[in-house]
Formats: structure tokens, sequence, C-alpha cells
């Protein structure tokens, strides 16, 4: 077990204002890996100065500056870029196969890709005698989740460096091994001192403190949607900026006309993936009525055949969930779900047999659920999918939408037109036509409770800039 007890503050790693070690826990094992040091107020106002100290030259950098330092970030990831894919693996319980492949890879995606809008972007527009001016909203507060950690990090940092902001990032305390790798990568690029900071800890204490700090300009936060409201209220007496990404509980409509066998194979990889702890997962399924049983049957093959176990193995498609918080919140939703009457296609309660440790979930399936269900309802953050069945497209779309949240949709159809139709209706951030994949170049948010803001490419670089008008710039 290694230690990681001090913040990474002002350009250096500096020991806490007061000693609270904390046990980061393998989910595989149950076991400590790790042991970090929860911060505190004193901590977030020391990391808060070295900001605020830092803004007023990084501010004034040029693009050419920027883009430079944002290529050397990149640079010294990828020479770590194995590391962050194991420590996320232990950590948080990614097959370590996803995690060297899509977790770890979303770092070097979010940073090639801000490099080029950076390359490109107008920062200046000339309105008549107008000058438009973005300029960068100031020190930022980032509070990033454990499920996909490294992308959540990188998606806030690079475009707030790219607008010429400083920050202190609050990593999550039950996977914060990849952040401090990370403020290792930062510190190994040269970032000027201050500019980038972090103070691990838990939400109570450091993310309250982030949040309502007086020098704080923006907050962004990806979490839950009850964490998120929390945020918000500490947030308003300063009148600060927010951002948020929160939860979610995806619809994905299948079509009468859609290949329903690839349609519904699609559906539950994209459930299953990351063991169920996506916040834009197609966890409701939608499909016709008269082809109910059908899709329960194949989504019951689909299920059966992902292999549950170690996440250091590379053929394992579903690792642990990442707490036994987690695993126990997912259990108690199961269990609702039989409950009120659900049919259990596959899974059910309990670890997968022949595992007795470890917070491991039975990939499960339900079908005959309604949309009043509190499966139906609630984001249960776990590998549980389930089948609602429609009569016609009105009602799937009405259904669709009858969610607080609005973060994703999905749409498998065998007519491009009739996607497109449905994905018109859809109160979503993000409509996935036909298994299509993640665009890290498009805008990623929701509508209602999901959040606000957007994240990824050039609007997440709007998000870390303020809009002056600069007037008499010259005669008209």
């Amino acid at each position: 077990m290694s230690d990681h007890l001090n913040f990474y503050i002002n350009g250096a790693w500096v020991a806490p204002a007061e000693s609270r070690p904390f046990d980061v826990i393998n989910p595989a094992t149950e076991e400590p890996c790790a042991r970090i040091s929860l911060g505190s107020a004193k901590d977030v106002d020391s990391a808060v100065a070295a900001a605020k100290a830092a803004f007023p030259s990084f501010s004034r950098t040029t693009r050419e500056e920027r883009v430079a330092l944002l290529e050397a970030i990149l640079a010294a990831y990828k020479k770590r870029y194995d590391d962050v894919a194991k420590a996320i693996s232990m950590e948080m319980g990614a097959p370590i196969t996803l995690s060297t492949k899509a977790q770890a890879a979303t770092g070097v995606g979010h940073l090639m890709q801000m490099i080029k809008v950076l390359k490109e972007f107008q920062f200046e527009e000339m309105r008549g005698t107008t000058l438009l001016a973005k300029e960068p909203v100031g020190v930022c507060g980032f509070i990033t989740p454990w499920n996909w950690p490294i992308n959540q990090i990188v998606c806030k940092v690079a475009p707030a460096l790219a607008a010429g902001c400083t920050m202190v990032l609050k990593p999550s305390e039950i996977a914060p091994l990849n952040a401090i790798l990370f403020a290792e990568v930062m510190h190994d690029a040269g970032v000027p001192k201050g500019v980038f900071n972090l103070v691990n800890g838990d939400g109570p204490t450091v993310g309250q403190a982030l949040s309502s700090h007086p020098d704080v300009d923006m907050v962004s936060f990806t979490g839950s949607t009850r964490a998120g409201v929390q945020v918000a209220k500490a947030a308003a007496d300063t009148v600060k900026r927010v951002h948020q990404e929160l939860g979610g509980k995806s619809a994905n409509i299948v079509l009468p006309d859609a290949d329903l066998e690839k349609a519904i194979n699609g559906g539950v990889r994209g459930v299953m993936q990351n063991s169920g702890q996506s916040c834009n997962a197609p966890t409701r399924l939608f499909v016709q009525k008269g082809q109910h049983d059908a899709a329960a049957a194949i989504a019951k093959k689909a299920a059966e055949s992902l292999k549950v176990g170690d996440p250091t193995v590379p053929e394992t498609a579903l690792g642990p969930v990442v707490s036994e918080l987690q695993y126990n919140k997912i259990q108690r939703l199961i269990e609702a779900g039989i409950a009120e009457g659900a049919t259990l296609v596959t899974g059910g309660p309990g670890r997968p047999e022949g595992v007795n440790r470890g917070y491991y979930v039975r990939p499960t399936v339900f079908a005959n659920v309604r949309n009043d269900m509190t499966i139906a309802r609630e984001e249960i953050f776990g590998p549980v999918l389930s089948i609602l069945p429609y009569e016609t497209e009105e009602q799937a779309v009405t259904m669709a939408n009858d969610t607080p949240y609005g973060l994703a949709a999905y749409v498998q159809s065998g007519s491009a037109e009739s996607a497109r139709r449905v994905a018109g209706q859809l109160r979503a951030g993000n409509v996935h036509l036909n298994g299509a994949a993640m665009d890290m170049s498009a805008p990623f948010g929701g509508f209602k409770q999901s959040g606000n803001g957007r994240e990824f490419g050039e609007w997440g670089l709007d998000e870390f800039l303020e809009l002056k008008a600069v007037l008499g710039v010259k005669a008209a």
C-alpha cells in the first residue's frame, strides 16, 4: 500500500494543514490499496490563494504559449499513460482493457482536441465600432467524480488552461490516485506555479469550501444531481458561475424497423460497460410491444455472455462497482425491481456465482418494466437494464421524456429519417443514432436535472470565458 498524503499547491507537494489519513479501497479485494489525506478549508484557502496569485500573469499569456503548454502536458501524459490506466483499474475497478483503451485514452483525446480548438479559436471579434473580447473567467474550482475520473479531470483542466484560467481540483476521494498522477504530469510539463493545484478531500468539507470560496470565480462539478444541488447552493452567496454535469436515466428507443439483434446487443453493451457506472448509459430500453419478448431473449443472452471478474485479467468485461456503498444501493434497487413486479430476465441480487469477495454485481436485465417503477425512475449506476414495452412511437417518445433527467438518449432505426425525427423530439443534450460513438468535438451536457453548460471542444472552452464589449474602438 502506498501513501500519497500531500497536496499539490503552488507548484510543490505540501503537507495538509491537519492530519486526516484516508484509505483508498480496491473494490476487487475490499482491501486498502493506498492512503491519501482528506483536506480542510485551510488547505482550500492555500490552494485558492496560489491560483489567485497566478491568475494575473497566466491570464495574459499568448495563445501560442498556451498551445505549447498543452502540447507539453500531452507529451508528459503519454509517458505516464500506463500508470494512469493501472491506477484507475485498481482504485475504481475498471477492467484493465477498458481502463487502457477507454478510461486513460480520454485524457489524450481531450488534450488533442483542445490543442486543435485553441489554435483556431476566435477570442476577439469586431462588430462595427465595438470589440467583443472573450477573456478568462478567473480562478476555477473543479469537483470531479470516480466513475470516469481522468476523463472528467482533463475535460475541465484542458479548456480552463486554454482560456487562461487558474484552478484548484478536488477529485473524488474514492478514486484519487489518477488525479495525483495527473498533478505529477502537470508538474513535469512545466505548468507555472499556482496555475494548477490539487487538494484531496470529501464533498462536505473540501467541496463545500471550494464551492463557497469568495475568491473562486467559477465552479465546475460532475456528479450526482443531489450533490450538484448542494454545490449550487454553496456557490450562490458569491454569485459565481456554476457549471454542472449531473445524473442521467437515458432512454434507448428501438423503432420497429431496426435490426433488433444489433440494437439490443449494442444497448446491453452500452449499459454494462464500466459496470453500469456511466451517467449517459442507455439504461431504459424501449421496444415495440410485439418485439418485447424477442428483445428480452436477446438481452439475456448478451448479458450472460459478459465475463465478470478480476479487473486485472484482460478478458474481463465487468469488474466490481466502486464501493460497498454503491454495491448496497444497486442491490436495494434490484430488489425493488423484483418487488414491484418487473420480470427478472437474468442476474438479480447478490454476487455472481463463485465470487465471495469484491463489490461485484450480476449483469441484470429486467423486462416488462413500467415507467413508474423505481428501476425506471432512479439512476441505478450499476449493470442493470430495464426493458419497457411501447405501442406507438408517440408513446415511446412521451415515456422517454418522462424523467427529470436529460443527459443522453439513443435511437435505433433502419431509416435515418425516422431516427432523426425521433431524435428531434427527445429532451436530451446528446442523442446517439444507431450506435454512434461519443464525439469529443461535440458539446456534452444535459437538459433538465442533468445539469447546465457544456463540455468538450469549443463549447467547453467557451464555458471558461467571460464576454467583454469594448465600445468605440475605431471611428464609425
